[in-house]
């Protein structure tokens, strides 16, 4: 567990891309932020206070994390000093890189001298089994997508931030870099390897006997050609009795894969409801997630009315509209689901198609 509060390191950032896991903490978990540690050049910033590492012990910071990556997901030159000087000040260093902090010989060497911890939140336990596919009770819904990057952790995070408002329990499961730099735990299902990646989504969703609801942060799409095995794991190993499908509104083609067309989205509610099937009994479609950033403002609830009517279920854009819609579906089917075990909870699935 990464233990809070936290100081963000921005370090020598220029583009807002490069933090977007410091951004997604401040957002998210602005209560566990403290401040933000800038270098001479950085020119972003998340509106927190800046401050040096002994400050940031004094203000309470038990924890850097590393929020400024370059494009291969390693530290730059200038990090290795600055990590240096956190873990002297009496900061444990979380990082969500491809390239591990232990692995930089004199980072780890003073990580150990010192008695501090360094987070690889991209390190997977050594421990994990394949999954089972057993029946386990417990609530759990997990976000799909149409593609990569369309808004399935803003989503997850934007749910758990409604249900929690209304008084019903539930729990953001990470399964991403940032997911876990955000929610404190969690397994980055992609650096797991294949054979393991549903018993991974297990091990982050055992069984619980409770009324509150697992909402797991999803990854990848069934029709990405690169990134299919992963979306198809978290769902054999979430098991989840809920989905909610994210979408870009206007991308032109499949993330990285010019040529290669969005799919259709009551396509994509069939071929995912058949793949949770494999271990899910009855799951279900409680809503539409789109990111609609790619239109026009006066279009953009045009297009949310276009997919409701054609699917039959709630489309919002979270960061618009936030997700009450969602959250009003997912409470109505589930309590009439309780009140009348033997009625059939319905998605409302057509098969129209949505450009």
């Amino acid at each position: 567990m990464i233990v809070e509060p936290y100081l963000l390191y921005l370090g020598e950032a220029t583009d807002p891309i490069s933090i977007k896991t410091a951004r997604g903490v401040a957002q998210w978990r602005p209560g566990s932020v403290v401040g933000q540690r800038r270098l001479p050049g950085c020119t972003v910033d998340l509106d927190v206070p800046d401050l040096g590492y002994s400050e940031a012990v004094t203000a309470g910071a038990r924890t850097m994390i590393i929020g400024d990556a370059n494009a291969g997901g390693v530290l730059r030159n200038s990090a290795h000093a600055e990590i240096i000087a956190a873990l002297e000040a009496g900061l444990d260093v979380a990082s969500g890189l491809h390239q591990r902090l232990r692995d930089v010989a004199e980072i780890r060497e003073t990580a150990q001298r010192l008695g501090r911890t360094l987070h690889d939140v991209r390190e997977p336990p050594s421990d994990l089994d394949v999954g089972k596919g057993f029946p386990r009770p417990g609530r759990r819904l997990l976000t799909v997508g149409t593609d990569c990057s369309v808004g399935k952790m803003y989503t997850t995070l934007a749910l758990e931030r409604e249900m929690r408002a209304r008084g019903i329990g539930a729990n953001f499961r990470a399964t991403g870099q940032t997911g876990i730099l955000i929610a404190g735990s969690g397994i980055a299902v992609d650096a797991v390897v294949s054979d393991f990646i549903s018993g991974a989504a297990e091990r982050i969703t055992p069984a619980r006997t409770d009324t509150a609801w697992d909402l797991v942060e999803g990854q990848g799409s069934l029709f990405h050609p690169s990134y299919a095995g992963v979306s198809l794991g978290l769902l054999h190993g979430a098991q989840p009795s809920a989905l909610v499908l994210c979408h870009e509104a206007g991308r032109p083609h499949m993330r990285g894969l010019p040529g290669r067309a969005m799919p259709d989205l009551a396509e994509c509610l069939a071929t995912n409801l058949a793949a949770a099937r494999i271990t899910s009994a009855d799951p279900i479609f409680v809503g539409v997630s789109v990111n609609t950033s790619n239109l026009p403002p006066h279009e953009r609830a045009t297009y949310c009315s276009k997919v409701t009517d054609a699917l039959g279920l709630p489309c919002q854009d979270p960061l618009i509209d936030g997700v009450d819609l969602i959250v009003d579906r997912l409470v109505s089917c589930f309590e009439r689901s309780q009140s009348a075990p033997n009625a059939s909870r319905s998605g409302n699935h057509s098969a129209s198609r949505v450009a």
